[in-house]
């Protein structure tokens, strides 16, 4: 869990510069940032969305997970293996929350 944490955090800033870039472009290449916007309507651009939502949160739940071990609790073996699996759960449950409720908010 503890690499898996570190790989996530490195996706979390690759995805948030091609946002960036994708932001950008909004202002300053209109057609370009149309072609990304197609791009990420389509499946592979909501996969690649969807994916990293789930990292962004798994990578949130394991945080908060170290932040409890910073301050000195979890450590038992059973603790760590229950608290990565609820990381885990977590994010999985978070980012079906937030896709069922943009899904449904934008009709």
């Amino acid at each position: 869990m503890s690499i898996l944490h570190r790989i996530t955090g490195v996706v979390l800033a690759f995805g948030a510069i091609l946002i960036a870039i994708w932001l950008s472009t909004v202002a300053y290449n209109p057609d370009l940032s149309n072609q990304i916007f197609e791009f990420l309507s389509g499946f592979l651009g909501r996969l690649f969305l969807f994916v990293w939502t789930l990292i962004l949160f798994y990578h949130l739940c394991n945080g908060i997970r170290h932040l409890f071990w910073d301050s000195g609790k979890g450590f038992e073996i059973r603790q760590v293996y229950r608290s990565g699996w609820i990381a885990v759960t977590c994010s999985f449950v978070l980012t079906v929350v937030v896709w069922t409720v943009g899904y449904t908010a934008c009709g």
